[in-house]
């Protein structure tokens, strides 16, 4: 079987490294790896289906599912997760509790970013703060101009503004033309502004409760496969989901490795025990079961925040040839 040229666009990470090194192979495919930013691979997927396999925003991916109209099928590999206690950044001097976010202006790059979704379930489900309670002002973090890259219909009440032209979410918020921000990367002025902080006081001891609760890990970023390449090669998920459970699997094992750290991270085997102790071995799965309830978490917030058309259904989600995988 001659191999399949195909493009795949990711970020450089440790759970892809073993794929853009050559040490993991997919079988059948002769890939040309391209790392690139979630916003570009996302921006680049979505307005232009530029690539044959990418990572693919699960909420962006979602959207499309519901509409009908998605060109990529997912397979469960999640190659971004992360809780978004630390998300969520306000303004020390006019949000002190949870409830002065009511009726306050916060920013957001873009209303259906998966880090967005999962920060308002934080707040309606913690906090009781509703979406339809603050004023969303939509823009760049650091470059003014961004817009959302996916048409979207929010539900009656919901209140979005676009930033003033020229103008950027850090730098309104930096000024104090907003009381909060809310996004998957810190803007400029945290850490600088004394009047800029975290929602949460202590965001890593907020996440490690609510997975006690929940046992909810959430998930950012699925990878995607060209329908059209589905359709044609029924053997081609497979093989996309083995190759990166595979490279996930060497970036564990060499974590885990105490000779020498493999991150620029002090403390890091204390770190490492920690999460293995809250969240298991395996505290990074693929795969649909294992995940089962992250996911199913995730589409029910997805449709309550009005960007689901419809409620998506699990299983419509991946290639059903990765819903149940062969055992030895």
């Amino acid at each position: 079987m001659q191999r399949l040229a195909l493009s795949v666009a990711m970020g450089d990470y440790d759970r892809t490294r073993a794929l853009l090194d050559g040490s993991v192979r997919i079988d059948g495919v002769d890939p040309v790896f391209m790392t690139m930013s979630p916003e570009e691979a996302f921006f680049r997927a979505f307005r232009g289906t530029e690539f044959d396999i990418g990572e693919l925003s699960l909420s962006s991916y979602t959207l499309k599912v519901s509409q009908g109209d998605c060109p990529y099928v997912a397979v469960p590999v999640f190659l971004s997760r992360a809780f978004r206690h630390t998300a969520i950044y306000v303004r020390r001097d006019r949000v002190r509790t949870p409830a002065d976010l009511r009726g306050k202006r916060v920013g957001i790059p873009e209303y259906q970013l998966t880090a967005n979704v999962w920060a308002r379930s934080l707040l309606k489900e913690d906090h009781g703060i509703l979406p339809s309670e603050v004023t969303w002002v939509r823009g760049g973090i650091e470059t003014p101009g961004r817009a959302e890259k996916l048409r979207i219909q929010l539900p009656p009440g919901v209140r979005i503004e676009e930033a003033p032209e020229g103008d950027t979410l850090a730098a309104m918020l930096d000024r104090g033309d907003l009381d909060a921000f809310v996004g998957p990367r810190a803007p400029s002025c945290f850490g600088r502004n004394p009047q800029v902080g975290w929602f949460y006081a202590d965001p890593t001891a907020a996440a490690e409760d609510y997975y006690r609760r929940t046992r909810i890990f959430p998930i950012m970023h699925v990878v995607g496969i060209r329908r059209e390449l589905v359709e044609r090669h029924r053997w081609l998920p497979v093989a996309v989901y083995k190759a990166f459970e595979a490279a996930k699997a060497i970036a564990l094992e060499r974590l885990a490795d105490p000779s020498a750290p493999k991150a620029s991270l002090p403390f890091l085997e204390e770190l490492l025990a920690a999460t293995q102790q809250l969240m298991g071995r395996d505290y990074w799965p693929y795969g649909v079961e294992d995940n089962r309830v992250t996911l199913e978490a995730f589409l029910a917030h997805h449709h309550d925040q009005g960007l689901s058309a419809r409620k998506v259904q699990l299983e419509e989600l991946f290639a059903p040839t990765t819903y149940e995988m062969a055992k030895i």
